[in-house]
């Protein structure tokens, strides 16, 4: 954590910026490990401070190597984390704090402004900016996950089946993963079938599963705190000649990011390799999502690989690449894989048979 915490403030002295309050969950754990669910962070120029509660002590004290433990807040505490944090602006003589606005209700921003005598400045973003980059451990561990998803289409192959509902097939994907070492799912599972398939975000119903239809499943899973988030399409019996002329686009353009994304190129240029080649068949109206999103603490993280993004993609970003085909009353295509950008290229994290598969 020692280097997080240098990297973050050398961010700050860049910024102008002399003190950070780190209250976001997933910026909280990337910047000092701990993986409780009650605590804040105060990074100064020379001094980190984790601040809890008496039920963490002991697991703070375990995890947050490099910091000073503060125990504010609970029932029990003679002082809360914001007088706390006072207490160093004073004590420091820090001129400015730095806040994370993004992750900041309204009533407890107007008790960080009545309690805290520096200048606030707006800084959500400061800790993203370093998570946008992975290390080894943290691209070894999303690999991890990535493994057990890939392990969860290859058993769900063998258990899905005509006259099921969604629901029991979306059970069954997030129990297996579970099984394997997951601690839980990266976000609700979708799986969405027949005319269904045409909903990019259609979370698991109690449809029931006919012969003929397409099938697409989105998920993923968390494994020590990172996450993997894949999808894969396929029919149960034979599909029409329509689903399988889109399913081979989609492939497709699958296929082409995989073959030519890499760092240094923007999310833009990275997107438009999918979107332009779908375009070309004549479906550019029916993507309407972005390629795809960085993946790692969190499910959706920056940078995305999207219209809107003019900036270099970093290397060592982990991020999906999920283009889709959506026909509204008819059903629609995903194939999604996680990527680790580098300079001369990319590494698949997700091995699962992106052909065409029927059951």
């Amino acid at each position: 954590m020692k280097k997080r915490i240098s990297a973050l403030q050398e961010s700050m002295a860049a910024e102008g910026i002399n003190a950070y309050y780190v209250t976001d969950p997933f910026n909280l754990r990337y910047i000092s490990g701990f993986t409780g669910t009650s605590g804040t962070a105060l990074i100064t120029a020379n001094n980190a401070y984790f601040i809890t509660d008496f039920r963490y002590r002991e697991q703070a004290k375990a995890q947050c190597a490099g910091y000073e433990i503060i125990i504010a807040g609970g029932s029990a505490a003679h002082t809360s984390p914001l007088r706390f944090v006072q207490s160093v602006v004073v004590n420091e003589n820090l001129g400015q704090l730095g806040y994370e606005e993004e992750y900041m209700t309204v009533a407890k921003f107007d008790e960080l402004e009545d309690i805290v005598s520096a200048r606030l400045i707006p800084a959500s973003g400061m800790i993203e900016a370093l998570r946008q980059t992975k290390d080894q451990e943290e691209i070894t561990t999303i690999q991890r996950a990535c493994e057990i998803a890939d392990a969860a289409f290859e058993h769900i192959l063998g258990f899905i089946q005509v006259g099921m509902t969604e629901i029991q097939v979306a059970n069954e994907l997030d129990f297996f993963m579970r099984s394997q070492g997951a601690s839980g799912v990266s976000f609700e599972t979708i799986v969405a079938s027949g005319y269904r398939s045409a909903m990019p975000h259609g979370v698991a119903s109690d449809k029931v599963i006919e012969a003929g239809d397409i099938v697409t499943m989105d998920y993923g899973c968390y494994y020590k705190g990172y996450v993997s988030d894949i999808t894969r399409t396929i029919a149960v019996g034979e599909p029409s000649s329509k689903m399988k002329e889109i399913y081979d686009v989609v492939f497709q353009a699958n296929q082409l990011v995989n073959e030519q994304a890499k760092a240094g190129m923007t999310g833009e240029e990275m997107d438009a390799i999918a979107r332009d080649f779908i375009a070309s068949h004549g479906y550019g109206d029916d993507f309407g999502h972005s390629l795809g999103h960085s993946i790692g603490l969190d499910i959706h993280e920056s940078p995305n690989a999207s219209i809107h993004n003019k900036q270099p993609l970093k290397e060592y970003t982990v991020i999906t690449n999920e283009p889709g085909i959506y026909l509204e009353g008819i059903g629609g295509v995903r194939i999604e894989d996680d990527i680790i950008l580098t300079e001369d290229g990319n590494k698949v994290l997700t091995h699962s048979p992106r052909h065409l598969i029927i059951v």
